[in-house]
């Protein structure tokens, strides 16, 4: 493995997809990406798009019905994808950690936090007890739980929502791995625990210098988190770019979509904008552009064929046919 690698983690051409009794559900088609150590990378979409997918498969922690047909994930410059079970075991909480949705489901209720947490930092240190119990509280003092102590003889449900994802975040983080992935950290909870949650998790990215994958449907959450943001349509990237690209100059129709249906200090007053339709269904995928049945600018190539991503300036790019043809037209430059 190559420590010199200038990307910490590299997706190519990731196919994922689940076998069922109805056919092949092809959730992830073709995604490719970077991060590089020390950033912060959002995906964006709605529930359906296969942004959960793609961090699930990085984890090879599919369904038993799913799994990757096609493709390659490099962490420091090895195919993780071609590792037995015991090395990706060593590899999760070690290297690459994960918070789930719902904290709730995600902790043992019969277990207390202590115990979780200190099976978590034994599993992937050779710490003794005495030595995992300091690291716990250690790392629920760093996550702002008062009391660190007295919370580990505790079980989850004696704790709020909020203090229970803390908790996630503590354990997710024991090991110090480089890549941290937040899977909708903060659905469950109320705006103001919200707005606590990411601005800890930005406090603890500068403090240990881990690279972060924020999964979300909500563009506002990320909005001035993200170094880049990936937008996902029917298990594919459909646009790419900084903040600033995709805020304030959005070139796919699905992206203009998903900012007119949130509100902003801008738009108070007007009404949101939905985005018209149903989720793409991916046992069934069209031919051309997965967005096309939704949009409301579609042309008759939309429906024929899948458009390509197309650079438009060296840090943002698009999979749309209207800048195709504003090129064509002279509107934009490439």
């Amino acid at each position: 493995m190559s420590e010199n690698c200038e990307y910490m983690l590299e997706v190519k051409n990731l196919h994922t997809s689940f076998f069922t009794d109805s056919g092949e559900v092809k959730a992830v088609n073709g995604v490719s990406f970077d991060l590089k150590p020390g950033e912060i990378m959002g995906i964006v979409g709605e529930s359906g798009s296969g942004k959960s997918v793609t961090a699930y498969s990085v984890m090879q922690i599919l369904a038993d019905t799913g799994r990757i047909v096609e493709g390659s994930v490099f962490y420091k410059g090895e195919d993780i994808t071609r590792w037995d079970k015991r090395r990706m075991q060593k590899f999760r909480g070690k290297c690459c950690s994960i918070i789930f949705q719902d904290p709730m489901t995600s902790l043992n209720p019969v277990f207390t936090i202590g115990n979780q947490l200190m099976e978590a930092i034994r599993l992937h240190t050779d710490k003794n007890r005495s030595q995992a119990k300091a690291r716990a509280i250690e790392m629920l003092e760093l996550v702002g739980v008062n009391e660190p102590a007295r919370r580990l003889k505790q079980y989850p449900y004696e704790m709020s929502g909020g203090m229970r994802q803390r908790v996630m975040i503590a354990m997710a983080l024991a090991c110090e791995p480089d890549i941290l992935i937040a899977d909708e950290p903060t659905t469950a909870l109320d705006v103001t625990i919200q707005a606590q949650i990411l601005e800890l998790m930005q406090e603890l990215q500068k403090k240990m210098g881990m690279a972060i994958i924020m999964v979300t449907h909500d563009l506002g959450v990320i909005a001035d988190m993200c170094d880049k943001i990936i937008v996902m349509y029917g298990g594919s990237i459909c646009e790419r770019g900084t903040a600033d690209d995709i805020f304030y100059d959005p070139r796919h129709e699905y992206t203009k979509g998903l900012l007119r249906s949130i509100p902003s200090a801008t738009n108070s007053k007007e009404r949101l904008v939905p985005i018209s339709g149903s989720p793409i269904n991916l046992l069934n995928m069209p031919k051309g552009c997965a967005f096309c049945s939704r949009c409301d600018h579609a042309m008759k190539i939309c429906i024929e064929e899948k458009p390509q991503e197309l650079t438009l300036t060296p840090t943002h790019q698009a999979s749309c046919w209207m800048n195709v043809k504003k090129l064509q037209e002279g509107q934009v430059r490439p």
